[in-house]
């Protein structure tokens, strides 16, 4: 994949993160994204699990902010998360695993209503509310699950996250 295709990638990954389509990735992009998670998990923000996952998506948007920022206008226009992918991430996926790593970490902790492990229903579910289109959400989801168990592990979506945004292998 070249530069250009896979630019053009990355910023088609930007709709994903500006979840209330503003333009812009900012921290509300990620308090709006715990919210509707805990909504759909039945979670309440005062709760462990509902303070991690805010704690979590606050860690992300710094980190990503870290990286993509230029202007320090604590926001993230589509041209600087295409620089700040391209330029920062594209060699390194791991680094953006761990920005997410708190944030995933939280989810993975919501969606396991049954202490058992996340199903790979649970991630779609997940996926649909960060705004994938539910059929490659439940594909997506189904792909987790490498070793068949009907469980995904935290390492499994780390590595696929991560994969996901920043590597020119994942369309």
């Amino acid at each position: 994949m070249d530069s250009a295709e896979y630019e053009r990638k990355i910023a088609s990954r930007f709709a994903a993160f500006d979840q209330d389509g503003n333009g812009y990735i900012d921290r509300e992009d990620f308090s709006g994204a715990a919210a509707a998670l805990l909504a759909e998990f039945s979670t309440t923000a005062r709760s462990d699990k509902g303070q991690d996952l805010y704690s979590g998506a606050e860690a992300f948007w710094q980190g990503m902010a870290g990286i993509a920022d230029v202007d320090g206008d604590q926001r993230v226009s589509r041209q600087e998360f295409i620089t700040g992918a391209v330029k920062r991430l594209r060699d390194n996926p791991h680094r953006f695993a761990e920005i997410a790593r708190p944030f995933l970490h939280a989810v993975i902790r919501i969606a396991d209503v049954d202490g058992a492990g996340v199903t790979p229903s649970a991630v779609q579910r997940v996926l649909t509310v960060l705004g994938v289109d539910p059929a490659k959400a439940s594909l997506a989801a189904q792909a987790l699950d490498t070793d068949g168990d009907g469980r995904i592990g935290e390492e499994e979506a780390l590595e696929a996250f991560a994969s996901y945004y920043v590597t020119p292998e994942h369309p």
